[in-house]
């Protein structure tokens, strides 16, 4: 079996608000490149990649992986990732690894799961994932469309744990004062009892004195971790070294290369695994192996996916022992999704994993087409990412609360 051709498109979905975070706006909706690799018989794998229109990217390594097997997949890496180094992309790589994958498991008529060791969860659980939002659903008791205080977001905190069934949240922080949203948190706490999960993720923006003073307020709150708080290694080592609540990351460390250093430096508690970041789903088959080995935590990042990736992270997910974090998700913002089927759905906080054969999902053809066109119509909102339209002179600082 061999790889004979590679398809990209891109595809923009709606999203029910506009989500704040600390360096710009999601403007409404989310945007995907979606690829398809095709083998000399006729089995398509499907994959999925983010950070904005990757197509042109994507093409530029299809000569180095047309004619490859399916299963080559350490030989694909080295041509992809580890042997063009102003070409290496871990994202891309993680894309086209999630694609063989699903060849392999189509081939075997077996789960992407069993490909992984085998799932030892049938469901995984995701968090209330909360983001300050403009233009939000009317409701609420306030004439407002946007959220404005700590009150906002614990009732949206509430109404998710009523629709979804979550049972831990996470705010996405560093867009208000730091003050104003760790109340959120206590809010949250006191409404929702003393077993909810409570994480805070400012995105490596407040100071480390800053950090340390919020930090120490929440320490009574009990939380799963507290991500990011400050920027860099040293930023997290030094906030750990004088704050009672675990650390964790997606930023420092976010790559194999500084995986040795934050261990060694003290930096974290808890790595949060992503597909993309680590090198597809094998990669975080490996780092979780190593968190295990220097007992780290391990919990699962969202990168704002469709359906194709929600998949892969929930196949991957399920064959980690140890992963017992709830995981993030921004899935509960779409209004929609590609995969045939649509969105798929929450049962008691939890999705179940796929049971098909490789990724256990299909593209719905119509609905490509709809968001292929709702894309062109939208374009790529990554050249003005860190903007904000409610304040049009406002920019992204570090450090800067």
């Amino acid at each position: 079996m061999k790889i004979v051709d590679l398809r990209t498109r891109c595809v923009a979905i709606p999203l029910n608000a506009q989500l704040r975070h600390n360096t710009g706006v999601h403007p409404g909706y989310f945007l995907r490149t979606i690829l398809e690799l095709i083998t000399d018989e006729g089995v398509v794998g499907l994959g999925e990649v983010g950070g904005g229109d990757q197509r042109g990217a994507l093409q530029k390594l299809k000569p180095r992986i047309i004619g490859l097997d399916p299963f080559q997949l350490e030989v694909m890496k080295l041509k992809v990732l580890r042997s063009i180094y102003y070409m290496s992309n871990a994202r891309l790589y993680a894309a086209l690894e999630m694609a063989c994958l699903d060849i392999q498991g189509k081939v075997l008529n077996r789960p992407l799961s069993d490909l992984l060791g085998g799932r030892v969860r049938d469901e995984v659980p995701f968090i209330a994932y909360l983001f300050w939002r403009y233009d939000r659903p009317a409701g609420g008791g306030t004439a407002s469309r946007n959220d404005e205080t700590a009150e906002d977001l614990a009732a949206f905190c509430e109404e998710l744990h009523h629709t979804l069934g979550v049972k831990a949240m996470k705010l996405k922080a560093g867009v208000m004062a730091p003050r104003e949203e760790v109340r959120v948190l206590e809010l949250c706490r006191q409404r929702l009892g003393d077993d909810f999960g409570l994480r805070i993720d400012p995105n490596g923006l407040w100071s480390v004195p800053t950090a340390v003073q919020m930090g120490r307020i929440m320490e009574d709150l009990r939380l799963e971790y507290f991500e990011d708080p400050s920027w860099g290694l040293n930023g997290n080592a030094t906030v750990r070294q004088q704050v009672r609540i675990p650390i964790a990351t997606n930023m420092y460390p976010a790559r194999f290369d500084d995986l040795a250093p934050a261990i060694k430096m003290g930096a974290v508690d808890i790595v949060l695994t992503d597909i993309h970041y680590w090198e597809g789903p094998r990669g975080v088959k490996d780092l979780a192996a190593v968190c295990n080995v220097f007992n780290l935590g391990v919990a699962m990042h969202s990168g704002a996916e469709f359906g194709i990736e929600l998949a892969a992270m929930i196949h991957t997910a399920a064959t980690i022992p140890h992963m017992t974090f709830a995981g993030d998700a921004h899935y509960h913002y779409l209004t929609d999704d590609i995969i045939e089927g649509g969105l798929m759905k929450y049962e008691n906080g939890c999705i179940k994993v796929p049971t098909g054969p490789g990724l256990g999902v299909s593209l719905d053809e119509d609905k490509m087409k709809h968001y292929e066109k709702y894309y062109e119509e939208k374009g790529d909102y990554y050249a003005r990412f860190h903007q904000d339209p409610y304040r049009p002179d406002w920019y992204p600082t570090v450090g800067g609360m």
